[in-house]
């Protein structure tokens, strides 16, 4: 098998169908790799091979002489040439699939058509990078607002169209293409591709995932979208197209399409689901600046920002992950690609995750999210027809599932009665300390919410906020400066100085202390009614499998805090905290996901 399957691609050597032919054309294998251009010529001139068998092997001999060129381009050999190499191969192997006499489908099992797609797509990848690498001003300076370009290399006259590609921050053209390929990532369980004709790459439109002058907008498309490119070659017959000097450069957007109509086969399109995604994590610094952010060190975040994790589609779905104290955008790492990996998931739904300002208290950030979430929508969606707007499904861990439970839940006066008993409000004092909690004591249901996951979320707070460790880090914890004024002024009007028996502000006023069990808030919004028109499910880790489910905790949070009575599904897992990255919760994730569409009109994404 080794020896039938081997090729210039997988071993370095020529397979055993470039052997046959030579022998059938009466040239010497030796020969042939001392005199490489010699050697093509005789073969495309020889009238003993068929269509297929000649066409088959000038593929990979081009690609051998490419990939030998390649290593000695430090050495005279010129750019220019080698791109001629691949160039050549994707031509001749895009002629053997479309223009022999025999369909793609009529050799759908055989081992050759199989090595000449590969040829077709790793030659185009060369190809397409190369061309962006040194050809990147020309590139820029003629394409059109179409998304069409044209660019000389060498003898060849190269077309393309990009009007397909959306790319962030309205970018004509990527700064630089990355081989999908060459990307490997740590952490990432599976990396989901779909076979298929083209080139798999990431488009870099950014060195950062958030630039310094993008930080104040409240979303962020993603500056490392997936795109899959062709060679389309201009001809109705195989003579014509080995004889011509112009090539077309195709770009599209793998989420929007399946297949490519070429030369009068309907195929499929090759797409890489995971490279784009594990680039933007591996770019971000997450991990490192949600500890920092913490204590008011590094770039310190001050409000929320909603990333895209594709260029925005209107016609999908939305789903928003909120993560948990003390992380980011990272915690879903896997639970997020198990959905762009989901194909019926992939065509339904775009992910867009939130990243905040964990030290905040949970009333500021409900309405700093709410806001960006907002903003996010009437950016892209002003008039609010978008099938995006519309069913949203939020998902939130830990102090995240927290937070995306106030934001289905309506408050009426539950926070206000308390804070007027409290601090003895009245008059000129009670309006002016009612107008600045407007945004933050009264909230209602995000009405484009349509379904809610709470993975590990202490609705009724947890006493692990209560034990030494975390008492002292609340006390360490600082909030963005932006957001402390707001606090302090809030305090002062709070606090009645002049009254004789005025209450004090005794606990620290940020996310940890939220997260107590004894915690006034999260006291009171245990109890908040959650929008009639919005199903909810509960996935709850269990650390302590010895005890009664009653009794039980994930190490953080106990069951009793999670569990919440009218949920459509309750799934308890055996597990820590980090609940949601384990395969079992990511499976009702997945579950949770596809019955919505089944049970929301049956809705389906249609190319």
């Amino acid at each position: 098998m080794s020896q039938r399957r081997g090729d210039i691609l997988t071993t370095g050597e020529m397979s055993s169908a470039v052997g046959v032919a030579l022998q059938v054309a009466g040239i010497d294998e030796k020969q042939c790799r001392n005199a490489a251009a010699q050697c093509r010529l005789n073969l495309a001139e020889n009238i003993g091979l068929d269509d297929e068998q000649r066409v088959s092997a000038l593929a990979e001999l081009w690609l051998q002489e490419a990939l030998s060129m390649d290593q000695k381009i430090n050495e005279g050999i010129l750019a220019e040439d080698v791109l001629n190499a691949y160039l050549e191969s994707a031509r001749h192997s895009y002629a053997y699939l479309f223009l022999t006499p025999r369909s793609p489908s009529q050799r759908a099992l055989e081992d050759r058509q199989t090595q000449v797609r590969d040829y077709y797509n790793f030659a185009v990848q060369q190809m397409v990078t190369r061309t962006f690498n040194h050809h990147h001003d020309s590139l820029l300076d003629s394409i059109d607002d179409n998304g069409e370009f044209s660019v000389t290399a060498n003898q060849w006259k190269i077309t393309g169209q990009l009007n397909e590609v959306r790319l962030a921050a309205h970018q004509r053209i990527p700064e630089q293409l990355i081989p999908a390929s060459s990307l490997t990532f740590k952490g990432l369980r599976n990396q989901y591709r779909r076979d298929g004709i083209g080139a798999e790459l990431v488009a870099v439109t950014a060195k950062r995932v958030v630039s310094k002058h993008s930080r104040e907008a409240s979303f962020s498309e993603t500056p490392f979208p997936a795109i899959t490119a062709i060679l389309r070659f201009p001809g109705d017959t195989l003579e014509e197209v080995l004889n011509t000097q112009q090539v077309e450069l195709l770009g599209f957007d793998p989420y929007r399409r399946n297949s490519v109509r070429l030369a009068g086969s309907q195929v499929p399109l090759a797409a890489n689901f995971t490279s784009g995604y594990g680039l933007w994590l591996a770019r971000s610094g997450f991990a490192r600046q949600s500890l920092m952010t913490l204590v008011g060190r590094g770039e310190v975040l001050e409000k929320p920002r909603v990333y895209l994790m594709q260029p925005y589609d209107p016609k999908r779905r939305v789903i928003i992950m909120l993560h948990g104290l003390a992380s980011s955008p990272e915690a879903w790492i896997n639970v997020a690609n198990e959905v762009l990996g989901d194909e019926t998931l992939r065509k339904n739904f775009q992910v867009w995750q939130v990243y905040y300002p964990t030290n905040a208290p949970l009333a500021f950030n409900q309405n700093s999210i709410r806001k960006a979430i907002e903003q996010t929508l009437k950016a892209f969606d002003p008039e609010g027809t978008h099938r995006a707007s519309e069913d949203v499904v939020l998902i939130g861990h830990s102090m995240g599932g927290v937070l995306a439970r106030l934001l289905i839940s309506e408050s009426g006066d539950r926070f206000w009665d308390p804070i007027v008993a409290a601090y003895d409000l009245k008059g000129a004092r009670k309006k002016e300390v009612q107008k600045k909690l407007k945004d933050f004591a009264w909230f209602e249901p995000m009405p484009e919410v349509s379904r809610a996951i709470f993975i590990a979320a202490p609705h009724r707070g947890t006493p692990f906020a209560e034990n030494h460790f975390s008492r002292w880090f609340a006390s360490i914890i600082k909030l963005p400066v932006s957001m402390l004024g707001r606090v302090t002024e809030i305090a002062q009007l709070l606090v009645d100085p002049s009254s004789a028996n005025a209450a004090a502000l005794t606990r620290p006023f940020n996310s940890i202390s939220n997260l107590s069990d004894q915690d006034p808030f999260v006291r009171l919004a245990a109890d908040l009614p959650i929008a009639a028109h919005v199903p909810y499910h509960s996935i709850i880790g269990n650390d302590t499998p010895d005890l009664a489910l009653e009794e039980s905790s994930d190490g953080v949070v106990p069951y009793k805090s999670a569990h919440l009575s009218g949920a459509v599904s309750e799934k308890v897992i055996h597990s820590w905290h980090s609940v949601q990255e384990t395969p079992p919760a990511i499976v009702e994730v997945r579950r949770i996901l596809h019955a919505h569409l089944k049970q929301t009109n049956g809705f389906s994404y249609v190319e």
